[in-house]
């Protein structure tokens, strides 16, 4: 009976320690366990670039990384993009990526996220949240490379800002880097033979808003404009049209994001720059990001394989944002080699209606 007694409590002892040990091991690898699926929140899915380059990017990013991917789309509204982050929240993602609308309006949602532990990639606008992870390309510089290709085509005259959607920040950093080209400051009427006809923000970036504003100031100014600073190139495409409507060309004109219609206008000479921003490598870094915070690394210990660690980034807001910023590409007419190399763009699209001899690439 003795002998009995001991081999029970034995193997009572050791499933007790076996449970305990199981009971810690469940413990401890809780944090870890939930399958790694990242939510992505579009402000307006119908832009070209999100669809054809950011989306697929970040899909084949986390899918190296073992992750699930969820969307949905706020359709340019602020109040549904709210709700969108709500349902996400509620299908249990372990990051959020989100394309805000307004940058001020998201806060809340983001901050119920960062308190739910849910970490947040602020993807190509800013979200003045230190909590938030800030991925882009460098803004600042985009407008710099901008404005310094109009100027070197044309130094004086009367010239037009048609700046992006009032409520990203990124209208205002392209701004400051055309100023570091050497446009005169927003509120300066004239420097160095530049005088300032017009200058506006453009509601949700949209081309036809744009395609209106240069209309009047074309109106307001007779038709006397040398030079159009545009931050976009959908926007591009609405004041070329206007400039069009009055028989007027020649007028240089900026944008960026290497839309398609942009790079064949770079080719027709009707548009003067575009700066590229591989969207690919945005949606690739995100991604990458976005695997690593929902494995609980911290914001400062981020790493991604091509575009090196976190930064800290001094916010207009004066927040200190650990980010990823990325370097664009500035293409004009002599570089248009480089996208079609990239495999960005095909020949057929880039060249459509180019006359012969005119640009090299097209032959």
């Amino acid at each position: 009976m003795v002998r009995t007694r001991r081999v029970v409590l034995a193997i009572a002892s050791i499933a007790a320690l076996t449970f305990a040990m199981a009971g810690c091991s469940a413990s401890a690898a809780s944090p870890t366990a939930k399958p790694c699926k990242v939510g992505v929140s579009w402000n307006n899915y119908a832009e070209e670039r999100w669809a054809k380059w950011d989306e697929p990017a970040i899909k084949a990013a986390l899918t190296t990384a073992g992750c699930t991917y969820i969307s949905n789309d706020a359709k340019s509204s602020s109040d549904n993009q709210l709700a969108n982050v709500d349902a996400l929240l509620n299908q249990n993602v372990t990051a959020l990526i989100i394309l805000a609308q307004d940058g001020t309006a998201i806060k809340p949602a983001v901050t119920k996220a960062l308190n739910a532990g849910v970490p947040v990639i602020a993807y190509d606008r800013l979200i003045e949240d230190p909590g938030a992870f800030y991925i882009t390309f460098d803004n600042v510089l985009v407008g710099k490379m901008q404005a310094a290709a109009l100027l070197a085509v044309k130094k004086t005259g009367n010239f037009v800002v048609i700046k992006g959607n009032k409520a990203d920040a990124n209208a205002d950093f392209l701004r400051a880097g055309m100023v570091q080209a050497g446009l005169p400051d927003v509120g300066v009427q004239s420097k160095d033979g530049l005088v300032n006809v017009g200058e506006t923000y453009t509601d949700n970036w949209d081309p036809a808003n744009a395609q209106n504003e240069m209309a009047q100031f074309l109106t307001a100014n007779n038709n006397k404009i040398d030079i159009a600073f545009v931050e976009n190139d959908g926007m591009a495409g609405g004041v070329i049209a206007a400039l069009k409507s009055q028989g007027l060309t020649g007028v240089p004109v900026s944008g960026q994001d290497g839309d398609a219609a942009a790079l064949n206008r770079i080719a027709l000479g009707t548009q003067t720059v575009d700066v590229w921003k591989d969207a690919r490598m945005l949606g690739d870094a995100a991604g990458q990001v976005a695997a690593q915070l929902s494995k609980g690394t911290k914001l400062a210990d981020i790493t991604t394989t091509k575009y090196g660690n976190a930064i800290v980034f001094d916010s207009p807001g004066k927040n200190k944002l650990n980010s990823i910023l990325l370097k664009p590409d500035a293409i004009t007419k002599a570089n248009l080699k480089d996208v079609l190399d990239a495999g960005w763009i095909d020949k057929a699209t880039l060249c459509k209606d180019v006359a012969a001899g005119t640009v090299d690439v097209c032959g």
